[in-house]
């Protein structure tokens, strides 16, 4: 059997992601834990409850490409503060992966709330548009990049790099923007792909995009529009939880009641 160091090793010469969990103060010292998405944790912390939990925790950080301490208690017990009774276990999680990434086709009031929150939640960022007059650094200064382009010019150049971490968000209604968007969107292997409208122009575009050719349903069941989650977001922040909400249930296999699966208005 592969030990730690091993399969450790070996993710990152292939540029896997994979976190690693050690145990840096408290009962246990030393003890690690790897965490692979979609694997089993490897190692033991000691007790199976905090053993269980901090691999959790560790996924979650993994995802976000974060890297930090948390305080656990002995038995995986959440502690906010020191408290005397309890014993501290304090545990150091490595992430080895670039953050997930989320591209956000158009410059909208949305794009810069969409932005705040995907930042909070790790996302390195990209905002483009092909209006150079509203595709600046001025209007999202909390983006990673703003690029005044077409999206399937852009998207043929980062296609291969977006994964299942990854994310689309096209928040446009300009079917010379939104079709490109989407058609670019499909031939990668991001995994999640929103769009943005209500259902009547949602049906639209859909017409639009058999007409270039978009008909096999497992490329439709891919595309989540009405974008977000149905918990009656009205404004651009809200909207932007809904979005961010939704990309987090589809990554954890969560059934949650989105949009794309309801009827009437998206709005009451």
């Amino acid at each position: 059997m592969s030990s730690i160091y091993d399969v450790l090793r070996d993710c990152l010469r292939q540029a896997e992601p994979i976190g690693l969990a050690t145990i840096v103060e408290g009962p246990g010292i030393g003890a690690k834990l790897i965490v692979r998405p979609g694997q089993p944790p490897l190692g033991d912390l000691g007790h199976p409850e905090l053993t269980r939990v901090v691999a959790r925790d560790a996924l979650a950080e993994l995802e976000a490409g974060r890297t930090g301490t948390r305080t656990y208690g002995e038995t995986g017990q959440t502690i906010e503060i020191d408290e005397p009774d309890v014993q501290l276990v304090r545990v150091f999680t490595e992430s080895f992966a670039p953050p997930p990434r989320m591209v956000i086709f158009g410059a909208v009031d949305f794009t810069a709330a969409l932005t705040r929150v995907a930042k909070v939640l790790g996302f390195s960022v990209t905002v483009c548009d092909a209006r150079k007059v509203f595709a600046t650094t001025r209007r999202f200064p909390l983006a990673d990049e703003v690029i005044v382009d077409w999206p399937d010019r852009l998207l043929a150049r980062i296609g291969d790099e977006l994964g299942t971490r990854d994310a689309v968000c096209v928040l446009t209604h300009d079917p010379k923007f939104d079709v490109p968007a989407i058609e670019g969107a499909l031939r990668t292997a991001v995994g999640y792909i929103g769009v943005m409208g209500s259902r009547g122009t949602h049906e639209r575009r859909m017409a639009r995009l058999t007409e270039v050719g978009i008909t096999d349903p497992k490329d439709l069941a891919r595309i989540f529009a009405p974008i977000g989650l149905d918990i009656g977001a009205r404004t651009p922040e809200e909207t932007a939880v809904s979005i961010c909400a939704e990309i987090i249930a589809r990554r954890t296999k969560r059934h949650v009641p989105s949009l794309r699966d309801g009827a009437g208005p998206i709005h009451v």
